[in-house]
């Protein structure tokens, strides 16, 4: 299990983006949103999507996720 944060500042493209715990493009705590720990990145992407309709996983960290 990992823990997952959601940037609470969106992408160019209006994404939110998801990121694991070790993720290095993990953003500064004021701008990041808890969102629990879970199994994969695919769990973490359905909460975040309950704060920002348009959340999507990190290329980096979360690819299986990454969408746009």
């Amino acid at each position: 299990m990992k823990k997952y944060y959601v940037n609470k500042n969106a992408q160019p493209n209006g994404d939110h983006e998801v990121h694991d715990e070790n993720c290095y493009r993990l953003p500064d705590v004021a701008n990041r949103l808890y969102l629990g720990e879970f199994s994969s990145c695919k769990s973490a992407v359905i909460v975040a999507r309950g704060y920002y309709s348009k959340a999507d996983g990190c290329y980096y960290c979360s690819p299986t996720c990454h969408t746009s």
